[in-house]
Parts: C-alpha cells; structure tokens; sequence
C-alpha cells in the first residue's frame, strides 16, 4: 500500500471518529445489558420461583378451605389489581388526588422519576398528562443543565482559590509577586473532570445517606432499603416498589414533606451532574479504545512511534533546514509538542547543538509564561482539537467548557 493511500485512511479515519464512537458504546452497552441480565437472571429468577410456588399454595388451601373455584377467586383478585392500580389499599393511605398528593405526582411526572404508585385513569387526565409532561419535562431537563453549569462553575471557583493558596503558601513564589499572585495567576484554569467526579460523588453519598437516616425511622424501612429507594428516586428510575410520603399521616407532617422535598431535589439535581461527569470519563475511555485500535490497523501511527522513538533531541544540521522549511522536518505538525524535543537518545551533540537547543527550550519558557501572565490560551495540537470533546449540545456541550480532560485551552 502506497504512504499517500495509508495517509487516505487514517484521515477518513478520523473523519469517522464520531460514528465509530458512536457504534463501539452501543456495543458496549449491549455487552452491559446482556451481562446485567445475565447476573439479575441468576440472583432473582431462583426468588421468583419460589414465590409462585409460594402463591399457588395459598391460592389452592384458600379454595379449598372456604370452597371457592379458582376462577371465581383470580377474578375477585383481578379486581383487587385494578383496586391497587386506583390508590386503594388495605391499610388507610394518604389521598392520592388531593392538591397535596397530585402536587406530589406532578413533582414526579416532570422530574421523570415516575413512580407509578398514582396515575390517571380518566381520558382528560391521560390526554392533559401527555401535553403537561410534554413541557414540564423539557423545562426540568433545562433546569437541571442549568444547575449542572452553576455547580461547576462553583466547584472551579473554590478548587481554583485552593490551588492559588496552596501555591501561594508554599514559599515557590518569589517575594516581589506574592502579593499580586491572585490577580495574574492561573489564568484559563479549569478543573479536572476526576475531580470534579469525586466531590459530585461524596455529595450524592451524604445525601443519601443524610436522608435514608430520615426515611427509615419515619417510614419504617430497613437502612439498606432507604439507600436503595434513594437510588433509585434520585437517579430517576422510580420503580415504585419503595414510595415515601404515603401514608396517612406522620408525626411532624409538614416538615417531613418538605424535608423529602428538599432531599429529592438535592439528590436528583446531584445524580444528574454526576451522570454527565461519569459519562465524559466513559467518553475518554472510548477515545482511548479508539485510539488503540487505530493504531492496530494503521501501520504509520507504528512507523511514526517508531521513528519518534529513534529521533534525537537536537539532530546536527535541523537549524538550517527549519529556517528554510519554516519548522522542523522531523516534527508531526506545525504544533509539535516540545517535550518529543527533550527524548533521550544515545547519540553524542556538540556544544553548539547543546547550546542551541537550550535556546529554543529557553524561547519556549519564555513564550508560556508570557501567555500564562496575559492570560493568553496556548495553541493546542491538533490532537486536542479533535479530542473527541469539541462541541456537543445540552450538558455535553456545558462540561465541554467547563472542564479540563475536555477544554481546547488546557
């Protein structure tokens, strides 16, 4: 195969980038969905049996015993499943349609948790239902992108205002420029993704864990299985096997409903950020992949590793051609980092190349710190401005921004 053919392909390559990430996570995720059905499959399906072992037991030794057909009795239990499907239980419950409890299903239809413990069973509701979760759930998921921006706008602040006080406490400055440090230092700082992560992470965690401790007293579940509601209402799943703020009545009522208020609110606006940031983590791990396999069908990205691998610091003669060619022959673009200028090799340089390439490492100081001190953004290879993160809608496009592993000025 001729270089320009193999050149050809990696640059459609490239130009596929996005479809071939695209196709490599809906791979992925079907892998995840077959092996989480696998392991669901083999820890429930054994329970599950049992209980309609279970069920069928009782089914045969009430028919028996109060001498009522099965068919008279699944029809009397049907009619208890349409009971249930309206609200009605055995223990007394709170109203389900009342202004308090239809406020409640409300707060679930545009959060898109979706319980499934109060629906409507009138046409009218059912026709409004469409057009109110239409608009309610737009103008939540931009509410929620909203506050995704803000909290880390927030977190850049403070992690920024930590990072000048521990350079300025750590003696590095030199005494004339300590007491201007904050007014020229960091200048296009932006906070990690892990980071960020990590801080989302412990907070999802303590609200959790803050409100299990209100649930399981007040609603009578087990620790675990307030965790796991709070799981599952935050990350909007809403099974709906789990339902707080059911009952009939509590003690200290109102504050409990605002205090459940406030912990679904908090939770759910935390899950989502922390979705989004996992998710840029996902997306770099795929352009790592991507990479990888790039590099498996394309000879000249191991060619090029190869004979960069091979190259010296400073090669005898390159000052003359770069002043004829306007770069350095040897370098893979016109940013080329300088840190493959700074390979080892063994290979003896004179003192003149020695003191040349000193220069140019000394230029380059110069010019990044000159940038730094204006706060200029430095010029990126084109590595990072096809990283996989340029553009993006919606809280892609928000963290696109806001964050380092994605910015094209880190």
């Amino acid at each position: 195969m001729m270089p320009s053919q193999r050149l050809q392909g990696c640059r459609s390559l490239h130009l596929n980038e996005d479809n071939g990430r695209f196709v490599l996570l809906a791979v992925l995720i079907l892998v995840y969905l077959l092996c989480g059905a696998a392991v669901f499959s083999a820890i429930e399906r054994p329970s599950e049996l049992r209980a309609h072992g279970r069920w069928n037991g009782t089914l045969l030794n009430f028919s028996e015993t109060f001498n009522i057909s099965l068919q008279e009795l699944n029809s009397f239990l049907r009619e208890y499943e349409a009971a249930i499907a309206a609200g009605i239980r055995a223990d007394a419950l709170r109203p389900r349609w009342d202004f308090t409890g239809a406020f409640y299903f409300v707060g679930t239809v545009v959060s898109t948790i979706g319980f499934g413990m109060t629906t409507p069973v009138t046409i009218a509701g059912k026709v409004f239902l469409i057009f109110y979760g239409l608009l309610g759930c737009a103008a939540t998921i931009l509410f929620f992108n909203l506050f995704l921006e803000r909290i880390i706008t927030l977190l850049a602040v403070v992690m920024k205002a930590v990072r000048e006080r521990r350079i300025r406490n750590s003696g590095l400055l030199p005494p004339g420029i300590r007491h201007d440090f904050s007014a020229y230092s960091l200048p296009g700082w932006k906070p990690s993704v892990y980071h960020v992560m990590l801080i989302l992470g412990l907070s999802a965690i303590t609200i959790s864990c803050c409100a299990s401790a209100m649930y399981s007293p007040v609603e009578g579940w087990a620790y675990l299985d307030s965790l796991y509601f709070c799981f599952v209402t935050f990350s909007t799943i809403g099974f709906g096997d789990f339902v707080s703020s059911q009952g009939a009545a509590y003690e200290y009522q109102s504050l409990y409903r605002v205090a459940n208020f406030c912990f679904m609110l908090m939770g759910v606006c935390c899950i989502y950020s922390l979705f989004n940031v996992i998710s840029i983590v996902i997306k770099q791990v795929l352009n790592w992949m991507l990479e990888k396999m790039s590099c498996l069908f394309c000879q000249r990205c191991n060619k090029a590793n190869a004979f960069l691998a091979r190259r010296n610091a400073i090669r005898p003669g390159s000052k003359a051609r770069q002043g004829r060619s306007g770069h350095h022959p040897d370098s893979d673009g016109p940013c080329d980092s300088d840190t493959e200028g700074r390979r080892l090799s063994g290979e003896m340089i004179s003192m003149k190349d020695l003191a040349a390439s000193n220069k140019v490492s000394l230029a380059l100081m110069q010019k990044q710190l000159s940038e730094s001190a204006n706060g200029y953004p430095r010029t990126v290879c084109g590595s990072s401005r096809h990283n996989g993160f340029s553009g993006g809608v919606g809280a892609l496009g928000i963290m696109n921004n806001r964050l380092a592993e994605t910015s094209n000025s880190r």
